[in-house]
């Protein structure tokens, strides 16, 4: 399966998937409820975003993604 897995690909569902969390809308609920949808949003798009901005390889059949959690510098 190593041979065939498409790590960039891989990459790039995640890019995807952070963009689609950051541009949809809240549905119309209230209270508690929206404060968790909220919450949820903002954690599924760090997840997303993070793995998005991975280095993958695949290393003796072991997926490894690697990612720079450092602050960047100005």
């Amino acid at each position: 399966m190593a041979e065939e897995f498409d790590v960039q690909a891989m990459i790039g569902r995640f890019r995807e998937r952070a963009k689609a969390v950051r541009s949809r809308g809240v549905p119309p609920v209230e209270g508690p409820d929206r404060r968790r949808f909220i919450e949820q949003a903002k954690t599924d798009y760090l997840d997303y975003a993070m793995l998005a901005d991975a280095e993958g390889a695949i290393e003796d059949g072991i997926l490894t993604l690697r990612v720079d959690l450092r602050a960047k510098e100005d």
